[in-house]
């Protein structure tokens, strides 16, 4: 519990000396510790609420222009005794600037006291000066950790959660495509009483931090980990040497999503993508493992967070501006021999783009954090890229706002360079065009300060970290660097409580985390954004269906079976020469190609939805990770041949299919044989009643690597389809004349 002195020193509003700022700062204090494996404060699996998660003893703070400072958790009655110890995360103003959400875990400190505990959403009003506190737990999705909540801009409640993409407790907690960690399963969206709730982007590895932008985008961070399961992998490499797996990871697969029967991994559990590592012994491929490898791919592995975008119903989901690895990052390797990787970029790069926010003076331009994925709790440098809506990712690069030498640590034992200036966190831009960050001075890995003392002694909290807000402001060598603090003088607490996981009790004493800070002022509320059809599928559409009504008719289709309507208009183009790109369609002839090559054939496209199948531990572990599996029980025209799950591509390379919504999706070109040519590197998740159509698959941003512009073409795909389901699939439209 907190001791006494501290609840008597804080009750008070008190007036410090410190930084100037136009409007309140709402932030939140965090019991500092040296854990950065999915812990609070982590890049990833940070959303968890137990205590070994989330240390307890911090709170919601308020700090006003004039200095006064008010705790306001503890005023409203919060983290007072041993039953209700509290964390706090996240607060996010509502539009109208009086009132504020953020997520709470309370309790789960009581010594032989099991009963799990979750980050639950809140909503604080009374934050004016002279205002009395009143916080609500809002209706929301119980027994599962809701985080990162922010207001809509028609005041639905948008967060992150942990609770599984179709409610079955059995798939929970989600496990990533990496560590097997449990993960938020995505985005989702809920009336303020808590109803109505809807998926709006179904994340295998999590999405973390969204805000709305000034153009009324949903913008996030996703963790993109689309590759076959390393911990199967080291299990089965154990398994060709004879050995035994029990002394692994234990890996099993689910036979389904709603079955509890599994069985130990074996050949053919894993299809989609490409194998990640694992050919067999002197890294050949193994006949039976890899059976489906084929003679000239190599290894894949995918592993980036980077902003994406979408609409507040969750359609029009992708990649920020359309941004991506050939944008962003500094190095692609080739998926195949004898084709090209991808390095030596000439703008400034960086490898991850965390916790982005939206400069509220220039609409469009996002600061985030490029950081480690270990040992600094997600800090490291300030970034910044520029992404109005109109601005093609050909013309986006990274803007180094602090110095690229603050990505990162400094090994122990070396001594920092002088543009090693600490590491950053939590940006926040302010409407008075000032900058803040929460800093923390050391440039080193995280180690804890205090030894344990082991036995029955109390366990004491310790970090080499002491994260303050602060001011951002010009360095002698043309980056930002750290200015003055927010609270000069900090902000100190004692807590001691309970942790049964490692069943012993924790304490702390000194200078709390300064973290999450935002401003408090009111915003105009942006346009609610929709993205309508393009011109040319519309102009199918009106002619194949009849109109309007007839566009609606299949909306309602969609929406009442739970599917989206995907269309590609030539999945020949490609951007980039990391996979195949002289490409043809294997019927037609039709081709994009450099002159005198031989060009890989098409004849399909195969869908693979994420399904959590894959468990650990011969399932003493709870919770799966998402393998990727043909779709199935979607009626679309016949394949002729194809694989299972999928669609054939047309004369003009188009492709038109009915896809699952509100699950992950992925896919690939196949040639006439069935076996892989080009795979997508993301999973996608569409909307019901969505018509989503895109140029082509893989990326053209202003023209493909033969220097056409993206295709223009009617897809006579979405013509064939749309013919096919008049006729066959939808008996309110069978009457309607074929053209």
């Amino acid at each position: 519990m907190r001791l006494p002195v501290r609840g008597v020193a804080i009750a008070a509003f008190i007036l410090w000396s410190c930084a100037s700022a136009a409007n309140p700062i709402l932030f939140v204090t965090q019991t500092p510790h040296s854990d950065d494996f999915t812990t609070c404060l982590s890049v990833f699996g940070n959303h968890r609420g137990g205590v070994g998660s989330a240390p307890r003893g911090g709170d919601l703070y308020i700090r006003y222009d004039d200095g006064t400072l008010r705790n306001l958790t503890l005023e409203a009655g919060f983290g007072t005794n041993s039953t209700n110890q509290i964390a706090v995360r996240e607060p996010s103003v509502h539009w109208s600037g009086t009132k504020v959400l953020f997520s709470m875990v309370v309790g789960g400190t009581i010594k032989d006291n099991y009963t799990p505990v979750y980050f639950q959403i809140y909503e604080v009003t009374g934050i004016g000066q002279g205002q009395t506190v009143t916080m609500t737990r809002i209706p929301q999705p119980e027994n599962y950790n809701n985080v990162s909540p922010l207001y809509g801009t028609d005041d639905r409640i948008l967060f992150t959660s942990d609770r599984p993409r179709n409610g079955d407790r059995r798939l929970y907690p989600q496990l990533d495509e990496y560590e097997t960690a449990p993960t938020v399963t995505g985005i989702w969206s809920m009336r303020s009483d808590g109803t109505d709730l809807r998926l709006l982007d179904h994340a295998p590895s999590g999405d973390f931090r969204p805000v709305i932008d000034s153009f009324g985008r949903l913008v996030f961070t996703r963790w993109d980990h689309l590759q076959r399961d390393q911990q199967a992998d080291a299990d089965i490499e154990t398994i060709i040497e004879g050995g035994d797996i029990s002394d692994g990871y234990g890996s099993i697969t689910y036979e389904s999503e709603e079955s509890d029967v599994f069985h130990t991994v074996a050949p053919g559990d894993e299809v989609f993508p490409e194998a990640r590592s694992l050919f067999g012994p002197n890294e050949t491929a193994h006949p039976v493992w890899n059976a489906d490898h084929q003679h000239d791919e190599l290894r894949h592995s995918l592993n980036q967070f980077i902003p994406w975008a979408c609409n507040e119903d969750g359609s029009d989901l992708e990649t920020l501006n359309h941004l991506g690895r050939h944008e962003l990052m500094g190095y692609i390797p080739p998926a195949r021999t004898g084709l090209e990787e991808l390095y030596n970029f000439p703008n400034l790069r960086i490898t991850s783009f965390l916790s982005g926010v939206e400069d509220p003076n220039n609409p469009g331009y996002f600061y985030g954090i490029d950081a480690p994925e270990f040992s600094t709790h997600a800090s490291g440098q300030i970034v910044a890229i520029a992404a109005p809506p109109a601005e093609n990712a050909d013309n986006i690069s990274a803007v180094y706002i602090t110095h690229k030498d603050t990505r990162s640590y400094s090994g122990d034992g070396q001594t920092p360079n002088a543009n090693q200036v600490g590491l950053f966190r939590d940006v926040m831009a302010m409407s008075d065009g000032t900058l803040w960050a929460a800093h923390s001075s050391s440039p080193y890995a995280d180690r804890p300060t205090a030894q344990d003392p082991g036995g029955n002694n109390p366990f004491p909290l310790s970090s080499r970290y002491n994260y303050r807000i602060t001011k951002m402001v010009d360095g002698a060598n043309g980056f930002k660097v750290p200015g003055p603090k927010l609270i000069p003088a900090g902000i100190t607490d004692s807590v001691t409580y309970f942790d049964n996981n490692r069943y012993r009790t924790v304490t702390y004493s000194g200078p709390m985390w300064e973290v999450f800070p935002v401003e408090v002022r009111a915003r105009q509320i942006p346009a609610r954004r929709h993205t309508p059809i393009p011109a040319i599928e519309t102009a199918i559409l009106e002619e194949e269906l009849g109109g309007q009504l007839g566009i609606d008719q299949l909306r309602d289709y969609l929406v009442r079976n739970d599917l989206a309507l995907l269309v590609a208009r030539d999945v020949t183009q490609r951007a980039d020469k990391q996979q195949y790109y002289n490409l043809r369609v294997s019927w037609s002839g039709h081709q994009t190609a450099a002159p005198g090559s031989t060009p890989t054939d098409l004849a399909h496209m195969q869908f693979f939805e994420g399904r959590q199948l894959r468990g650990q531990f011969e399932g003493s572990r709870d919770g799966r990770r998402v393998l990727g599996r043909p779709m199935a029980g979607v009626d679309n025209p016949p394949a002729d041949e194809g694989p299972s799950g999928s669609v054939r591509i047309a004369d003009d390379g188009s492709v038109a299919a009915f896809v699952p919504a509100r699950r992950a999706l992925s896919w690939q070109t196949t040639r006439p044989g069935g076996t892989a040519a080009v795979r997508e590197r993301y999973w996608l998740t569409f909307q019901p009643g969505e018509i989503r159509s895109c140029t082509n698959c893989h990326g053209v941003n202003t023209e493909d690597i033969f220097n056409n512009p993206p295709a223009s073409n009617p897809p006579e795909a979405l013509t064939g389809l749309l013919r096919w389901w008049k006729s066959v699939q939808n008996p309110d439209t069978s009457g309607w004349v074929l053209r």
